[in-house]
Parts: C-alpha cells; sequence; structure tokens
C-alpha cells in the first residue's frame, strides 16, 4: 500500500481509506499492521459518523474471513470505532459469534506476525464494556466462555493481561447489580469443581491467570486509558474480588 507518513488531521479520500482497508487483510506484518492498522487508527477519530458506521460494517463483515489476520485486525479497528460513541447491534453479535468460535488463537506467527485474536478480541470486549448502549452482563459471560473454550493454546504473549483488563472494564459498568457482577463466574467454578486429578489443561491454566488478573484489578481499580488517568473501580469490587479468589481457590491450593 501507498506509504503514507503524514500526520495532517484530515480524514482520508475513500480511495485511501479503502486501500488501507484492503491492506488490512494483507499477510505481511509490515504492511498490515505497522502500515494499515496504524492509518486507520489514526483516521477513525477524523471520519464523518456515517463514514465510521460504514467502516464498522465493513470490519463486521470481516470476522468471517477465510484469513486469520483479516478476521484478527477487525476488532482493533472497530474498538477505535466504537470508542468514538459509534455502535450497530450487528457489530456486537458479529464479534462474539467469532470471538467465541475462533480456534487460531496463536499469538504470534513467524511469519504472518501479530495475530493474537484473544487479546485484540478483549480490546474490542473492553472497548464494548465502555460503551452505554451495550448491555455489560453479556459481555462477562462472552469472556468466560472464550476462556472455557477448549483450546491447546496456552496463553503466552500476555492475552491474559488483556482479558483480565476487558473483564474489569465489563465490570465498572454502574448499571450492574452485584448478581450480575457474580453470575458469569458460575460456569468457571462448575468446570473447576469438575476437573479430574491430572495435568492442568491449558484452556484452565489461562483461565487461572487471566482471573488472576481480575482480582488485582479488583482490588486497585481499573485505568479505561491502561496507564494513564485516575483507576475506576469496579462496580461491586469487594464482592467481585471475593468471588474470584473463591473460584480460583477450587482448583489453586496455594490461593487460600
Amino acid at each position: 500500500m501507498t506509504d503514507r507518513t503524514d500526520t495532517a488531521a484530515t480524514a482520508p479520500s475513500p480511495a485511501l481509506l479503502d486501500e488501507a482497508v484492503a491492506a488490512l487483510r494483507s499477510p505481511d506484518p509490515v504492511v498490515r499492521d505497522e502500515q494499515a492498522y496504524t492509518q486507520l487508527a489514526r483516521w477513525v477519530p477524523l471520519l464523518a459518523p456515517e463514514r465510521r458506521r460504514a467502516l464498522g460494517d465493513r470490519m463486521a463483515e470481516r470476522f468471517t474471513d477465510p484469513e486469520i489476520q483479516a478476521r484478527t485486525f477487525a476488532p482493533l479497528v472497530l474498538a477505535r470505532i466504537v470508542g468514538c460513541g459509534d455502535h450497530d447491534p450487528a457489530w456486537t453479535a458479529a464479534f462474539t459469534d467469532w470471538y467465541l468460535g475462533e480456534r487460531d488463537l496463536r499469538g504470534h506467527d513467524e511469519e504472518l506476525g501479530w495475530l493474537h485474536a484473544v487479546a485484540h478480541g478483549a480490546d474490542l470486549l473492553a472497548a464494548l464494556g465502555r460503551c452505554p448502549q451495550v448491555d455489560p452482563a453479556p459481555l462477562l459471560a462472552t469472556g468466560c466462555a472464550r476462556l472455557l473454550t477448549p483450546t491447546g493454546h496456552l496463553f503466552d504473549a500476555m492475552e491474559d493481561d488483556r482479558l483480565g483488563f476487558a473483564l474489569a472494564v465489563v465490570l465498572t459498568r454502574a448499571e450492574l447489580t452485584e448478581q450480575q457482577s457474580l453470575e458469569w463466574l458460575d460456569p468457571v467454578a462448575a468446570d473447576f469443581a469438575a476437573a479430574e486429578p491430572g495435568p492442568v489443561p491449558p484452556y484452565a491454566s489461562n483461565t487461572m491467570r487471566t482471573l488472576r488478573v481480575l482480582y488485582l484489578l479488583a482490588d486497585r481499580g481499573v485505568r479505561p486509558g491502561r496507564w494513564q488517568g485516575e483507576a475506576v473501580p469496579l462496580r461491586h469490587a469487594a464482592a467481585v474480588r471475593e468471588r474470584v479468589a473463591a473460584v480460583l481457590a477450587m482448583n489453586s491450593p496455594y490461593a487460600g
């Protein structure tokens, strides 16, 4: 794609936007990540609302793309769009179907570069968690189901941190009842209760490590800007912390 290094605060032409969207499918990580995604992330806030929504529709369609890198970079752009205040329930539905169905969970590939389905999906989950038009309770269920889906992939590129952060962001929503803040963990508790002696399956290890991140954020609060701004407490922080600790203790004898 054309290498655009200018930083002028102007929206791209339709042709330039189309070029970047096409390049977001590229198997070349430099073209896809360093050029196309970087440009799109910069352009999204500059687009008129109708152009952002059209771009959101295109990203939602990418969730069914046959190319893994196309599927996993769509949520990053869609997260930027949702962060600008735009939302369509169809985007959330398409994301949920993909996030729970994606089986290629590689963080990094030698040739394709970063893929990071779990982490990139978690970024969109966090953006949806901040979106007032989206019911937060189903997002918690989505995060839980992603964790409990059997996989041979052991998180090795901070996927647990990104997903734990996303769940914590969702749990800051003021409209969540205490029951809603806790009941999404019931399937995890049931899964852990049914565990048999032997090696810990990758999905269970992933779940435990993600919940440890969530426990930390329930204790300290979460900064929606990740490293900036005041920490925002989870809506029912103490109850969440106790429930997470109790669930972890089921399979972690050192947890207390």
